[in-house]
């Protein structure tokens, strides 16, 4: 049986991460992009760990453009990563073990491998090299706080509906799907 990603991120936020001194979001979107892991810690900085699981979508990642919502720049999210102009303090790759050769990820960038135990159903995590840190704004200089305390609300109370209703068995009408928070 072959590892879900679900597993991998439970398996490294609860071996890697201290909910009591750090925020730990998965699949949050932030800035232009989703951040499959994202951790701020009590200084307010903060890391984004985006997943691969094969050698195409880390390749991939190189080619993802965006374009800011605000003022219709269009841009390379390395490019924007590399340069600073990021919301995050820092970017590592979570990679299987030996799928990617080290020399082909950016210096900025850190190295995290796992090795998944298909018998035992252990995963180990390995940092093979630590992030740079690209600016050292502090998120919550960049981000607004409170608007991303309501974000967190909005999301948490979906979540609740999505598990409890499953949203196509509600009978009532679900205000998530009119209305989006922005």
């Amino acid at each position: 049986m072959k590892l879900k990603i679900e597993e991998l991120v439970h398996a490294f936020i609860h071996s890697q991460c201290n909910f009591e001194k750090e925020i730990v979001l998965t699949n949050h979107f932030h800035a232009d992009w989703e951040a499959d892991i994202l951790i701020v810690d009590p200084e307010g900085f903060s890391h984004e760990i985006e997943i691969k699981l094969s050698k195409s979508d880390f390749k991939n990642d190189f080619k993802k453009s965006y374009t800011n919502i605000s003022t219709g720049e269009k841009f390379l999210k390395h490019d924007k990563i590399c340069c600073g102009d990021y919301v995050c303090n820092a970017f590592s790759f979570l990679l299987p073990m030996g799928m990617v050769d080290h020399s082909l990820i950016p210096e900025y960038c850190g190295i995290i491998e796992f090795y998944h135990n298909v018998d035992s159903w252990d995963t180990e995590f390995y940092i093979i090299r630590h992030p740079k840190r690209v600016h050292d704004d502090s998120y919550w200089k960049l981000i607004d706080k409170d608007f991303f305390m309501r974000k967190m609300a909005l999301n948490l109370l979906q979540r609740k509906m999505e598990i409890k209703g499953k949203q196509d068995e509600l009978i009532f009408r679900n205000p998530f799907d009119i209305k989006k928070l922005k």
